[in-house]
C-alpha cells in the first residue's frame, strides 16, 4: 500500500540518523541547510520537520510506556532476577525518589516534543496545505505532551512558544492554565480545517497522521479528566457518531499484531514496517522488554513455531489482574483467554519452566495479548529479539468508548453510557449489562485496556490510587515448578499521599532555582 509522504520521510530521517561516521563524511553535499528562521519556508522542509517531531514521540515511547504501566496496580516489574533493572523496580514498588531516570527522561522528552512541535508552530512562514496542516498536528501533539505533564506532576510549567534565553528557567505551572492551554490547542486544531478524517473505518492510510477525530478523542479526554463531563461526552460523540472508527472484528489478540497494523480500531500508532533494508531503524526494545522471560523457559511444538523467543520478562500480570477478570467474566471468558494465560494454559500450548529456575516477578500468570510472534518481526533475532515492526499503539477506539461511557454516567445519560459499555462487553463475548454503574465502567477499562497506558492516571484522577496501591511492593514474587515463592520484601514501599503527583526530577530543580517541588517529595 502506498504511504504518504510524512511516513517516507520519517523513515529516511530514522535512516540517516543511524549511518555510520565515515558513511556520514561521504554524503555529497548540497549547499548550505540555511538558518533556523530560513529553514521553515517550504513545503519539503516543513515535511521534515513534521517528521523529526513525530520521531521525537516514537523515541519517547518506550520510556512513556514502561513508566505508567509500572507506575499501575496490574503488573509486577518482573525481568531475569532481582534487579536486573532496579529502576524499573523502584517505579513498580513505589521506592523511588525525585532522582529516577525513568520520570526524568519521560518529563524531559515530553518537554523535547513541545519544542519540536512550537519550531512547527512559531517558525513556519506560509500559507500552503502544507503548513497549515503541519501547524495543526504540532498543535495536537504539543496538547498531548501537556496533557501527560498535567496529569501526571500537576505543576509542570506550560511552554507555548519557543522560549528565549532569558525565559528558560520557567516557574512552576498552574494546572488550570495547563488545562486551558490542552483545551485550546485541541480546540483550534480541530477547528482548523486542515486535518484530515478517515474515508471509512477501513482506511489505513489517513490514520498513519494526525486526524480530527484524534483531536477530537483527546479533547474529550481532557474534558473528562477535569470533571466537564457534558462536554466531553459531546466531544467524544463526535467521534463515535463520525462512523471513521470501529472495533475490531477479528480474534481479539489478533489486533495486536503486526498484520492489524493500522486496523479500523487504531485511533493513532506510531509505524513501523515489514522492510528488510530498513530493518535496524525498526528497532525496539519494547516487545523484547514485555515477552516471556525465555532463558527460563522451554518451548517446544506450535510455541517454538510461533512466538519469537529471545525476551526478557518485564511487566507480567499481577494475580489481582487476572482475578478481576475472572470475577467479570468468568475462568473461561473470551477476552481473558486472549489477554492472560495461566502457567497450565503455558504447559498445553509446549512452554515450561526450566528444572531448577524461576520466573521473577510472577505469580504464574503470563501477559498473551503482547506476545510477538515470528511472523510479526523483520528478521527474529531471537538473541536480541528487538526488530518486530507491531506499530506502538498510543490510542485505541475501545478507549474513546469507555471515556465516554464514563461521561455520559456523570453528566446524568445512563443509557448511552450502557450503550457504549455494552458494545465493549458484546465484542468481549460478554452478556450485555441491563444497567451501568461507575464501578462497572472502572471494571471494564481496567480489564480491555490493561497494559496500554491509561490504569495509572485512571486511579490518580478517580482517588482510587492509594487504596489499590498502599501495600504494593511489600513483597515481590517468583513462579517456580513448586509454587509461588515470595523471597524479596522491602521495608518502604506502597502509593502514599506524595504520588498522586509525580516529583519534579532532581536535575531541573537543581538547574531551575525558580521551580519548587511537589508537595511531599
Amino acid at each position: 500500500m502506498k504511504k504518504n509522504i510524512l511516513y517516507i520521510a520519517l523513515l529516511g530521517m530514522m535512516s540517516l540518523m543511524t549511518v555510520s561516521c565515515d558513511s556520514e563524511l561521504d554524503i555529497e553535499k548540497h549547499g548550505n541547510m540555511g538558518s533556523m528562521d530560513t529553514y521553515y519556508t517550504t513545503d519539503e522542509n516543513i515535511n521534515t520537520a513534521t517528521a523529526s517531531m513525530y520521531l521525537s514521540v516514537r523515541s519517547l515511547y518506550f520510556t512513556w510506556y514502561f513508566t505508567k504501566n509500572l507506575l499501575s496496580d496490574d503488573v509486577w516489574c518482573g525481568g531475569g532476577q532481582r534487579q536486573d533493572n532496579g529502576e524499573m523496580e523502584k517505579l513498580n514498588e513505589y521506592n523511588f525518589d525525585s532522582n529516577h531516570s525513568s520520570i526524568e527522561g519521560l518529563y524531559s522528552g515530553l518537554y523535547t516534543v513541545i519544542y519540536n512541535a512550537n519550531l512547527i508552530i512559531d517558525k513556519t512562514e506560509g500559507e500552503t496545505a502544507v503548513m497549515k496542516r503541519a501547524i495543526n498536528e504540532a498543535k495536537v501533539f504539543r496538547a498531548w505532551a501537556h496533557f501527560e505533564l498535567v496529569s501526571l506532576w500537576g505543576t509542570a510549567p506550560k511552554v507555548d512558544h519557543l522560549l528565549t534565553q532569558d525565559e528558560y528557567r520557567q516557574a512552576n505551572g498552574n494546572p488550570a492554565d495547563t488545562w486551558a492551554f490542552v483545551e485550546q490547542d485541541l480546540t483550534e486544531a480541530i477547528n482548523s480545517g486542515t486535518l484530515p478524517s478517515k474515508s471509512s473505518a477501513n482506511d489505513q492510510e489517513t490514520g498513519i497522521r494526525v486526524t480530527k477525530e484524534l483531536a477530537q478523542a483527546l479533547l474529550g479526554k481532557a474534558y473528562l479528566f477535569q470533571g466537564k463531563n457534558s462536554e466531553a461526552a459531546s466531544m467524544l460523540d463526535n467521534v463515535i457518531n463520525s462512523g471513521k472508527y470501529a472495533l475490531f472484528n477479528g480474534e481479539y489478540d489478533a489486533q495486536f499484531h503486526a498484520a492489524a497494523n493500522n486496523n479500523c480500531e487504531s485511533m493513532f500508532e506510531l509505524q513501523k514496517r515489514n522492510d528488510s533494508e530498513q530493518m535496524w531503524n525498526q528497532f525496539d526494545m519494547n516487545f523484547l522488554m514485555q515477552g516471556w522471560r525465555s532463558d527460563k523457559l522451554k518451548y517446544a511444538g506450535e510455541a517454538l513455531q510461533v512466538l519469537a523467543t529471545g525476551t526478557y520478562g518485564f511487566c507480567n500480570p499481577r494475580k489481582s489482574l487476572y482475578d478481576a477478570f475472572v470475577a467479570w467474566e468468568g475462568a473461561d471468558g473470551y477476552r481473558l483467554s486472549k489477554t492472560i494465560w495461566t502457567y497450565p494454559q503455558l504447559e498445553d500450548y509446549g512452554v515450561t519452566i526450566r528444572s531448577g529456575s524461576s520466573v521473577y516477578g510472577s505469580e504464574g500468570y503470563f501477559f498473551w495479548k503482547n506476545q510477538a510472534y515470528k511472523d510479526d518481526c523483520c528478521m527474529d533475532f531471537s538473541a536480541f529479539q528487538g526488530l518486530q515492526y507491531i506499530d506502538l499503539k498510543m490510542m485505541r477506539y475501545a478507549e474513546v468508548l469507555l471515556l465516554a461511557a464514563e461521561a455520559h454516567l456523570q453528566a446524568g445519560n445512563s443509557s448511552k453510557a450502557l450503550e457504549y459499555i455494552n458494545q465493549i462487553r458484546t465484542r468481549a463475548k460478554e452478556t450485555p449489562l441491563t444497567s451501568v454503574t461507575l464501578n462497572d465502567i472502572k471494571t471494564e477499562k481496567r480489564l480491555e485496556l490493561c497494559l496500554e497506558c491509561v490504569r495509572y492516571q485512571d486511579l490518580i484522577r478517580w482517588g482510587d490510587a492509594k487504596s489499590a496501591m498502599a501495600e504494593q511492593g511489600k513483597e515481590v514474587p517468583a513462579y517456580a515448578l513448586d509454587g509461588v515463592q515470595w523471597n524479596w520484601q522491602n521495608t518502604s514501599y506502597g502509593f502514599k499521599d506524595k504520588n498522586y503527583l509525580l516529583p519534579i526530577p532532581l536535575k531541573e530543580l537543581e538547574l531551575n532555582p525558580n521551580m519548587q517541588q511537589n508537595a511531599g517529595w
